[in-house]
């Protein structure tokens, strides 16, 4: 079983939202994006907001281009306006929990860059479009239909060059990096690059920089060792002399080994913490990082009933879980313990269904160990929401899906 991976190389020419869902949607080889533009146009029915996906030849290198066509635009400078507009469409689009959770972090990145640089009584300017929506919720909405954002994926990505020179933004002319650029890259600890022929142009945008901080698993300096199944390529607005205008992003997989190495256990105990703050605590530790959280119940110190909080995780997650844990429950230590862990691969599949005249599309769990398949899983939450729309008790649902996913040829 192999690992499916995506390379992003932002290392020449920088990142921006409508360079990474061009090369995203070149990669997949995507006709349309009907949905995701119904549903941006459902936000506002004054708005006609279109796209056009063109090929564009760069210094020799076919790229696609994706322009934006709308008749009105709809200001989203209120932060509220912003993360309302992206969760309505989200949930249209019927994404996974990570899937939202990616794009709102991104933009509360943006949110928060913004909000530091300028204080009180800031406005967003710039990413305050449905431009921003349709780049970030696009970017996400692509890389979950294709696979790289389930267990068995892994995103890598060179370290974007920032450019050089002056950029004209809302509060007057500045050097390069824009500030909301600087402070997301701080933010995430992660590295950039220059180049002598990045001089006088802006080549990372802070939306752009924005995605790459929360899709990627690592920066590396030179391309992992893959074998390439497809290269992708996302064509930049200006036209520049020495180099190529284009973000390359490359599919590819890995071999992965059974064993994970240098795994960890962070365990403590507490017994003066509510089960509601315990609850809570399992989805923050989750949602960042954590692969596993159990809590056991046992007799403490002084005879009284205890939480053992168990997490599951790596060394990298270690210093951010630790502090997750310490402030959300009070306890002032943590005890540490190295395993390794056996695990079967898994990838996703997406698929569809008609239930009582609707079309629902759900994600299916495939598990492998040694290339054969040992179990084989509609997506739980996908169950659930269809049984809600339905008023379906979710057995009945569950039952429905493992009988097509048997049935089916393509799974």
């Amino acid at each position: 079983m192999n690992t499916k991976t995506l390379i992003i190389d932002p290392k020449i020419s920088g990142i921006s939202g409508d360079m990474i869902i061009s090369a995203l949607v070149d990669l997949t080889e995507v006709n349309n994006l009907n949905k995701l533009i119904n549903s941006i146009n459902e936000l506002d029915n004054r708005i006609d907001f279109k796209v056009a996906i063109n090929d564009k030849l760069v210094n020799g290198i076919n790229a696609k281009k994706i322009d934006i066509i709308i008749n009105e635009e709809k200001s989203l400078s209120n932060p509220e306006e912003l993360k309302n507009a992206v969760n309505i469409v989200s949930n249209k689009l019927n994404l996974s929990e990570k899937a939202k959770n990616i794009i709102n972090n991104i933009i509360q990145d943006l949110i928060d860059a913004e909000a530091k640089i300028h204080k009180k009584d800031f406005h967003l300017h710039e990413v305050a479009s449905l431009d921003t929506v349709f780049d970030v919720v696009g970017t996400v909405y692509l890389l979950e239909k294709n696979g790289f954002l389930s267990e068995n994926s892994k995103i890598y990505s060179t370290p974007p060059v920032l450019g050089g020179g002056y950029v004209k933004i809302a509060h007057g002319i500045l050097t390069i990096p824009a500030p909301a650029t600087l402070e997301i890259l701080c933010k995430h600890n992660i590295k950039y690059s220059n180049h002598p022929s990045s001089i006088n142009m802006e080549h990372s945008t802070p939306t752009g920089v924005a995605i790459l901080c929360n899709i990627v698993d690592k920066i590396v300096d030179n391309f992992p060792p893959t074998i390439p199944l497809k290269v992708g390529y996302g064509a930049g607005t200006k036209e520049l002399k020495n180099i190529p205008n284009i973000l390359r992003v490359v599919e590819g997989k890995t071999e992965t080994e059974t064993i994970n190495k240098n795994m960890i256990i962070m365990e403590t105990n507490v017994d003066d913490v509510s089960g509601e703050i315990i609850g809570n605590l399992f989805d923050i530790l989750l949602n960042n990082g954590a692969k596993e959280v159990f809590v056991v119940n046992g007799i403490g110190k002084k005879n009284r009933p205890t939480n053992i909080i168990s997490v599951i995780t790596n060394y990298a997650k270690l210093e951010k879980l630790s502090k997750i844990i310490m402030e959300e429950t009070g306890t002032i230590g943590i005890r540490i313990k190295e395993i390794n862990r056996v695990k079967a691969d898994r990838i996703e599949k997406n698929h569809y269904i008609n239930i009582n005249g609707k079309k629902f599309e759900f994600s299916v769990k495939i598990s492998y160990l040694e290339n054969e398949i040992i179990n084989i899983k509609p997506e739980y939450e996908d169950a659930k929401k269809i049984a809600e729309e339905l008023n379906m008790p979710i057995r009945n649902v569950l039952k429905i899906l493992n009988n097509e996913i048997f049935n089916s040829e393509e799974l």
